[in-house]
This record gives structure tokens, sequence and C-alpha cells, in this order.
């Protein structure tokens, strides 16, 4: 029945800086989104649909993961996404995945909602 994962929905606490974090630092596009009828931004990684979905009007829940605990998005050039946390001073945890090597970068973005990056094993830093 389910062929694949269509979007994420994250409450934007403060507008501006969740939009700077999602496209300026991770490099995301804003795009086209309907009128809801409610503000938000849809926010894409190249294709041809949403991948993140912004609401800019509801207030953040106390516990900020809710029953969701991260977002994770397949990522490239790990070294030029580690410079970039570096030079914007974002705090991070990068690790390696045991086993496959994958490369795992864990942040938050502004709203306190957790964040993926995956980057292939043949990564080098």
């Amino acid at each position: 029945m389910i062929v694949g994962m269509n979007h994420f929905t994250a409450i934007a606490e403060d507008p501006a800086k969740t939009m700077d974090f999602y496209t300026g630092l991770l490099g995301l596009q804003p795009g086209p989104r309907p009128d809801l009828g409610f503000p938000g931004a849809w926010l894409y990684a190249g294709g041809p649909q949403a991948v993140l979905h912004l609401y800019f009007d509801r207030p953040v829940p106390s516990h900020r993961a809710g029953v969701i605990d991260h977002m994770a998005f397949t990522a490239t050039d790990l070294k030029a996404v580690k410079a970039r946390f570096d030079a914007a001073g974002w705090k991070y945890d990068l690790r390696r995945q045991v086993g496959a090597g994958t490369w795992q970068l864990f942040c938050h973005d502004p709203s306190g909602a957790k964040v993926e990056l995956d980057f292939d094993p043949s990564e080098t830093l």
C-alpha cells in the first residue's frame, strides 16, 4: 500500500530563523504552496515534491519531539556541510554508523525538532 515517504511537517516557533536553518544551512528550496488559509512554507530538495511543510501559526508543544523522534534526509558533500555548520556555530553531533559506515549528522532546528543528515560511507572529512 505505502510506496514512499511524502513529507514531514514541523511547527516553526520563529519563521525567519526556521527558514534560515532549512534553506540557508541545509539548502532546501522554498517552492509552490497552495493557499491553505494559514501561513507556512513548503520546502523542496530539488525534486517536484515538497519534502518539508512548515506551519507558522501554531504553538510549539511543550514536549517538542512528541511521538516522532526525528526527521532524516539523505545528504551529500559531508565536508562542505560540516564546514557550513562550523561557520554558523550551529551545534551538531557527527558520528559514523557501526557496520554500514554511514555518516550521520544530528542537530536541532530553531524550534527543537531533531534533524538527521545521512551521508554515504564513501565520503571523507
